[in-house]
């Protein structure tokens, strides 16, 4: 069981160039991959992307990648000729009309706005895609031992629940049958205290019974809730990314015993009911950081 929120760094380097891939990933609904690409590398997007979603499935997901070449041919630098004719024909000019001596040297005239420019060189795309792979399989590792930590201790916090829940259930089941007797002894209790001396008509008593048992019977929606919760400790040691199976049994959970406490005629249930639906907004808090 993984989390989605987590952490990993990677750094390959070779000839020259050290790439490095930081993977920073926090809770959402399907996987949304934020890429942050210096401009030079802008042609790795596509194998990044798919990298990741070959390793994840969800969460959101931002990487920043940082790109140093420390090689001789790293930079070109190019020279206006043009504009440096320019600067020197109007400083001789000006020099000849203004009597000055024209002491203008190569590196002064290189000095001069705009005339140089430093621009990156051609990058070899095979060598950073290398790189890259092997930067981001490292971030990717180092992201996803994080999230197997934070899974670990969530899988403990929601094993504990459901073992909390498996408990109250049982005593719903427990409690289910003696909520009809209590029924039948307090109205045949009213009855005789109405009438009196006069004989109740057991036939219409036990008719009235029958009506609220079959009007409170909570047996379908017991087995039903057992299930869920048999399967949702299942979930817990599966291999797959389970977050969205967990929520949807959640929910199921939560329309059993919102139906066990419609029909559940009684003080102690309806307490029972209560603190489960309390252990199932925990679980549905802690399942939203799943994967």
């Amino acid at each position: 069981m993984y989390s989605m929120t987590g952490y990993g760094r990677g750094t390959a380097s070779s000839d020259g160039r050290e790439l490095t891939v930081e993977l920073k990933s926090v809770n959402n609904r399907f996987l949304d991959i934020g890429l942050k690409l210096p401009r030079q590398l802008s042609f790795l997007e596509d194998s990044l992307r798919r990298r990741l979603s070959e390793a994840l499935s969800r969460g959101h997901v931002d990487v920043f990648v940082n790109y140093r070449n420390t090689r001789s041919d790293a930079k070109t630098v190019r020279i206006d000729e043009a504009l440096l004719g320019a600067y020197l024909t109007s400083a001789r000019e000006s020099a000849k009309a203004l009597g000055l001596t024209d002491d203008i040297t190569l590196s002064r005239a290189l000095s001069l706005p705009d005339v140089t420019t430093i621009l990156p060189a051609d990058e070899d795309q095979d060598a950073l895609t290398a790189l890259a792979e092997q930067a981001m399989s490292l971030a990717i590792d180092g992201l996803k031992a994080m999230r197997w930590k934070e899974g670990e201790r969530l899988k403990a916090d929601l094993s504990a629940r459901i073992d909390t829940m498996t408990g109250y259930a049982a005593q719903v089941e427990k409690r289910a049958p003696a909520v009809v007797e209590e029924y039948r002894a307090k109205l045949t209790a009213r009855i005789e205290d109405l009438l009196q001396e006069t004989e109740v008509d057991r036939a219409r008593l036990a008719t009235e019974v029958a009506i609220f048992a079959d009007r409170a019977a909570i047996d379908e929606e017991i087995v039903r809730l057992n299930t869920h919760l048999i399967h949702f400790k299942e979930l817990l040691v599966a291999q797959e990314p389970v977050g969205r199976k967990m929520d949807f049994l959640v929910q199921e959970m939560n329309r059993e015993c919102n139906t066990i406490g419609s029909k559940a005629n009684d003080a102690e249930l309806t307490s029972i009911v209560l603190l489960s639906k309390a252990e199932i907004e925990k679980l549905r808090e802690q399942i939203q950081n799943i994967e």
